[in-house]
Order: structure tokens, then sequence, then C-alpha cells
């Protein structure tokens, strides 16, 4: 190293030397460091912030809706979602609105809550819950064919027998017995918890089917949606 035929002053010269050439930058950079260190816990202390306001707001929706009071809840919701649109606490507070709404026989506000949530959501499981329970609002309305084509078994995952189920309420409400009994013998042969095999093993019966058939060659005819 040339260093090491240097003097201990010739060392010390190029040293100096060095740091007057580069001193700003080294001090700009400690300076922006120590800017970015302190914008980084200021933004982190304001989303502490704002998810703890929205959790407070969330909770006064979340109170009326225990209380089955639909009008406090939509009251209590709609600050929640002008200030915090897109947080999960407004997704839930969504859904818990539009059940309450659903019980009151308000379809079409329960749908638009259902729908917004379902289109937003950038949590796939609460998404998939909205999209099927807007689904079940739909055959409310005597959208069948739309309550149908809403459900793509094939994107909704752990879902997919629900989804089957739904679609086989769609089918019966529209009149069409032979869809529906391929689309529920196609959902017990999902694999989903979420499923009440008893009472979809009853819906099957009713529309002809046997729920010892749930074969493969189920599956396959809902798909194409034969009987």
């Amino acid at each position: 190293m040339v260093e090491d035929y240097l003097s201990d002053r010739e060392q010390e010269e190029a040293l100096r030397a060095w740091w007057r050439d580069n001193w700003r930058w080294i001090i700009g950079g400690i300076v922006l460091g120590i800017a970015l260190l302190g914008g980084y816990f200021q933004f982190k202390d304001y989303r502490a912030h704002e998810a703890g306001e929205a959790n407070a707001q969330y909770e006064k929706v979340r109170a009326a809706a225990q209380q089955n009071r639909l009008e406090d809840a939509q009251a209590a919701l709609a600050p929640l979602t002008a200030d915090h649109a897109s947080s999960p606490y407004a997704q839930q507070g969504r859904l818990l609105v539009a059940k309450l709404q659903v019980d009151a026989g308000k379809y079409d506000e329960a749908a638009a809550l259902l729908r917004e949530t379902a289109d937003s959501s950038k949590d796939d499981e609460l998404a998939a819950i909205a999209k099927l329970r807007l689904a079940r609002v739909m055959i409310q309305q005597g959208k069948h064919d739309e309550a149908i084509a809403l459900l793509d078994v094939d994107k909704l995952g752990a879902f997919a027998g629900v989804a089957r189920e739904i679609r086989g309420d769609a089918n019966l409400a529209k009149g069409d017995q032979n869809a529906a009994r391929a689309e529920y013998a196609a959902a017990l042969t999902a694999d989903d918890a979420q499923i009440d095999r008893n009472i979809l093993e009853m819906k099957l019966k009713e529309v002809g089917g046997t729920p010892a058939a749930t074969t493969d060659t189920a599956t396959a005819d809902a798909a194409q949606g034969q009987p």
C-alpha cells in the first residue's frame, strides 16, 4: 500500500486533504440519514394513530350492530369509510351494516356495500366472503343469473363448496332443478369446511339427487352446467 511508505506527517496531511474535499458529502449523508430515520418514526406514529382512530370508529359500528340498531350503525359507518376507506376496519364495518340491511329487507343498500367490499378489499378472504354474501342478496333481488356469474368457483379456492351451494340456490330459485342438482352434488365433493353437509344433502334430495351419487362426474357436470 502507498500509505506504508508515507511518514506520519504525510499521512496526516493526506487525511486533512481528503476531509477538505469530502466533508460536505459526509455531513450531508449524516443529516439525510437522521432526517430519513425521523421521517420513518413519524410515519410509524401516524399509522399507529390512524389505526387507533379507525378501530375506535369501528367499535361504534360494531356496538350498534350488536344491538341491531341499523340507523346508528349506518351513522357510525359514514365517518369510518370517509376517513379510512381502504382500511380493514372499514371493510368489516361494511359487512356488519350490510347484514343489518339484509335483515331489514334493504337489499339494494346491502348489495352496494357488499360490492364495494368485494371490489376494494386487499384481503382476498374478506373479498371472497363479501362476494358470497352479495350473491345471496342478488338471489333475494331476483338476479339469479347475475349471482351465478358472480361466483367463479375456480377463483374462490377454499370457498368453492359454498359457492357451488349458492349457485345451486340461484338455479333452484329460477326453476332450473337440473342445474341446481348438479351444483349441490358438486358442492358435496368439495373439501370445504364452510358448508353444512346435512343441509346440503337435504337440498340435493329435494331436487331429486342422491348424496351417495356425488362423484367426480357430478363435479364435471356442474362445471359444464349440465344436469
